[in-house]
């Protein structure tokens, strides 16, 4: 055992180096993203939200979804599906696990 602690010992110090080089670049691209994805929109971009939505409620009344290519199509599905996983992700941080609520 004393040798096991002794050995580690002596490796560490390279270990946390090359675990700190291997990190920081993926870290600064992380926190990038960070920064750049997961802020709250800003004035100017709620407008444009809006209308976003006010065109797609007018596209459900009048048809006209169905005349979007099928790429388009895809695109829509996708980014529905991941706004829907997402909710379920908050659902379950929400109530601390994946079944049910404590009651």
């Amino acid at each position: 055992m004393a040798k096991f602690i002794r050995n580690f010992a002596e490796k560490a110090p390279s270990m946390v180096a090359a675990v700190m080089t291997y990190s920081k670049p993926r870290l600064a691209t992380f926190w990038h993203y960070v920064k750049v994805e997961l802020v709250p929109p800003t004035r100017g971009e709620i407008p444009t939200a809006i209308q976003s939505v006010k065109k797609i409620i007018q596209s459900a009344k009048t048809g006209s979804f169905k005349h979007l290519t099928v790429k388009e199509a895809v695109l829509n599905g996708l980014v529905a599906t991941e706004v829907w996983m997402w909710f379920y992700i908050g659902e379950i941080i929400g109530k601390r696990g994946i079944v049910g609520y404590d009651v």
